[in-house]
């Protein structure tokens, strides 16, 4: 199989990703990974203050970086064999 083959197979299996979905998910990993860290006693209710903000800020850039990428994609094209986004980016 060559690489142009390879490009064209891995691009029909990937699908768009939903960008809200993809937030939620990784505010509510985050925010069940602190709630464990606090129900286990590792981390202490007074240390509470930095810990809670971290589901939305991990989520805000897993979120950025997919609406780039997302983007990136988009702007690059279909590139040889139809793999999406080895194409040259226009300025």
């Amino acid at each position: 199989m060559s690489a142009q083959e390879r490009a064209g197979a891995w691009a029909a299996a990937r699908h768009p990703v939903d960008v809200g979905q993809l937030v939620v998910g990784v505010a509510l990993l985050v925010g069940l990974g602190a709630w464990a860290l606090l129900t286990a006693d590792v981390v202490s209710s007074d240390d509470v203050h930095w810990l809670l903000p971290l589901p939305w800020l991990l989520g805000g850039a897993a979120g950025l970086v997919a609406a780039v990428a997302g983007a990136r994609r988009r702007v690059a094209g279909p590139g040889p064999g139809g793999a999406v986004g080895t194409g040259e980016v226009s300025p």
